[in-house]
């Protein structure tokens, strides 16, 4: 009992120091800490992480300003927490209209010197502002001095005219947090939506306070959250397409704005997602660029001459605008210069090339409408919000109800294969005059990878063998992606350090033929395939192909299973028994299978007159697993990684 009080009564001074705590003065005891006493894995946490979100009136401006100011303090323990030491901060900065900005930035780096307290101040010279893309920029700063034990002491402020914008509120990282304040100031003339996000809740103080603009009076209410020794929610388990999405917090959205003290009127936004689809349909920027094609005409009629079906039509505008217009790498719902200057200049972001593609489309006479998506990297949306939207795609609908969806910034893709980072969640489909529906953006095919070899060994036990391996769908969009730039030297480098053996012949066929699978074909030869102990051989039946562990390895998963697209791995091996020995023992065959038909696995080692035939077929009927079934997943790949291990015996005869 006297533990637990002396615990509790630690913990409590852990919270009076952060509530306490003066920018840029650190006491030497949390210099000299070693370690965070929570989890002796972090390699940084944050000592206290304080925000205050407020609302000014600019008289000059008629309107408010939201300011919101951070006061950061991060302890580094080891080197692989040096990346903390760089602060990046995004801010919108639209190339038309009113920006954000960043300033009072200041910053100090505390470390020990001959057991003296030091400190080193952020200079302006290593504070760096750049245009990320045409709607954001970036602040990054580098703090001074950084070596292990230091601790980060940070202060800034955004300030947005944008008051319908709130940032989230974060209660999680990827590292713990010590202590956490939020203060969220909001006058009584915004009204906000509060949702929220992930799996770490905290408690929410709420009172209000008089506030007076001139001669009007109104109320401001606060809305404060604390939390003390919040763990971490690390990016670092296999399978999660975004883990902020489940990291604890708090989203604001503006719901409604009420000004009728000031003459003004009330205006309700954004109460349903049929609402923001039309709200971003009337922008020009977006469904006015749907109806430009005089800067195209002359080019599609002369393509669309030859084309017979819908199809045709189809595959051959698709293939016009991923071969002629070339992606920027910029995220945008809405087109940055214009679809007429992207198809001059052969070049555009996001919004640039698929809102062309949708227009040449309906030229063609196709039911061809514009899809909004959230893309992997922004999350998924929790309610109504435009922000909710940066990406969009295209797609054609027939008149069963069938419809393709069509990415042009991927030159790979094909219609209903989207890059992994627009398959995320649901797209919301756009018709012409702005109403809309859900749509599903993920595959029906499987990512599918079907591997055949054949392996014999000479007297010396050397493997001499050939492999071929077939990627298709998914897969084989991946592969195109990841390797048609890479040199044949450096993929058959990879391919002998990856495998442990060494290429003889190596070649891939259909690496431009999107149409058709991947065929990658590989001679090879090895020494290291076979072991001897004795008069007895010891061979895994998979050979370099053995699952040899399990990339599921937390005790318990709060986040679902994400996968890219529903999966089949298929793999035959076949053996030649080496002259003069004969088979002792055989693996026994597996076949098990997940909840719901989720996954399954089949293993099976037999005698073929002289050979040893493996055959292994691992499936993922879904793309995504609940969290409930995590331990199931565990454990049948605990199984899968203990049958693969299991080996073939072979005696001398």
């Amino acid at each position: 009992m006297k533990k637990i009080i002396v615990i509790v009564f630690l913990l409590s001074q852990v919270v009076v120091k952060a509530q306490d705590a003066k920018f840029g003065k650190v006491s030497q005891e949390a210099l000299e800490e070693k370690f965070y006493e929570l989890d002796s894995t972090a390699e940084a946490a944050y000592l206290m992480k304080k925000r205050w979100s407020y609302f000014d009136y600019m008289p000059s401006e008629g309107s408010f300003q939201l300011y919101t100011e951070y006061h950061l303090r991060i302890k580094i323990y080891t080197k692989e927490g040096f990346d903390y030491a760089t602060k990046l901060i995004t801010y919108y900065t639209p190339d038309s209209g009113e920006n954000e900005s960043v300033s009072s930035i200041k910053g100090y780096t505390f470390f020990l010197e001959e057991n003296n307290v030091m400190k080193e101040k952020l200079s302006k010279k290593s504070i760096f502002k750049e245009k990320v893309n045409d709607n954001f920029s970036q602040v990054k700063i580098t703090m001074p001095k950084i070596k292990e034990g230091c601790i980060l002491d940070l202060k800034y402020t955004v300030t947005s005219p944008y008051a319908f914008y709130i940032d989230d509120v974060q209660f999680q990282l990827g590292i713990p947090i010590k202590y956490l304040e939020t203060k969220i100031d909001i006058p009584e003339f915004y009204k906000y939506n509060k949702k929220r996000k992930g799996y770490y809740i905290l408690p929410v103080v709420n009172n209000s306070k008089p506030s007076k603009i001139g001669d009007t009076d109104y109320t401001t209410e606060t809305f404060t959250y604390k939390g003390n020794n919040i763990p971490a929610l690390k990016d670092d388990e296999a399978f999660v397409y975004n883990v902020d999405n489940y990291r604890g917090g708090i989203k604001f959205e503006l719901a409604q704005t009420d000004f009728l003290q000031f003459q003004g009127g009330i205006k309700n936004y954004n109460t349903s997602w049929s609402a923001v689809a039309k709200q971003i349909y009337d922008v020009s920027s977006f469904g006015g660029e749907l109806r430009k094609s005089a800067y195209y005409k002359d080019e599609i009629e002369a393509l669309l001459a030859t084309r017979n079906n819908d199809y045709e039509k189809i595959a051959a505008i698709f293939q016009y605008v991923k071969k002629n217009i070339r992606w920027n790498k910029s995220y945008n719902k809405y087109a940055q210069n214009g679809v007429k200057k992207a198809f001059k200049e052969k070049t555009g972001n996001v919004a640039d090339i698929n809102l062309m593609l949708t227009s040449m489309l309906r030229f063609a006479g196709l039911d061809a409408n514009p899809v909004l998506v959230s893309s992997r990297g922004n999350g998924i949306p929790l309610f109504p919000t435009s922000r909710g939207f940066d990406y969009v795609i295209s797609s054609v609908t027939f008149s069963d109800g069938k419809y393709l969806l069509l990415d042009a910034t991927e030159f790979y893709s094909m219609p209903n294969l989207l890059p992994t980072r627009a398959s995320n969640w649901k797209g919301r489909l756009v018709k012409k005059g702005g109403a809309s529906k859900w749509v599903s953006l993920q595959s029906s095919k499987s990512a599918t990878e079907d591997t055949t070899m054949m392996i014999k060994f000479d007297e010396d036990l050397i493997a001499q063998g050939r492999i071929r391996t077939k990627f298709d769908n998914l897969n084989a969009l991946r592969y195109r992606r990841n390797s048609n730039h890479v040199k044949e030297e450096s993929l058959i480098a990879n391919y002998e350090d990856k495998n442990n053996i060494e290429v003889e012949e190596f070649s891939v066929d259909n690496k431009l033929n999107i149409s058709k699978p991947i065929v990658r074909n590989v001679k090879f030869e090895s020494e290291d395939l076979v072991e001897g102990i004795g008069n007895k051989l010891y061979i895994e039946p998979l050979l370099f192909f053995t699952e040899r562990e399990n990339p599921f390895k937390l005790d318990e998963r709060k986040f679902p299973i994400e996968f890219d697209a529903k999966s089949k791995e298929a793999y035959n091996v076949l053996i030649d028994i080496p002259e003069g020995y004969q088979i002792e023992k055989l693996p026994e065959p597996l076949a098990i299978g997940m909840p719901n038909n989720m996954g399954i696995f089949k293993y099976q080692v037999r005698k073929m007159g002289n050979k040893i035939k493996t055959s292994c077929v691992l499936e993922f009927k879904t793309p995504t697993i609940a969290p409930q079934y995590y331990p199931y997943l565990k454990e049948f790949y605990n199984q899968i990684v203990k049958k693969e291990s299991e080996k073939i015996v072979l005696s001398k005869i």
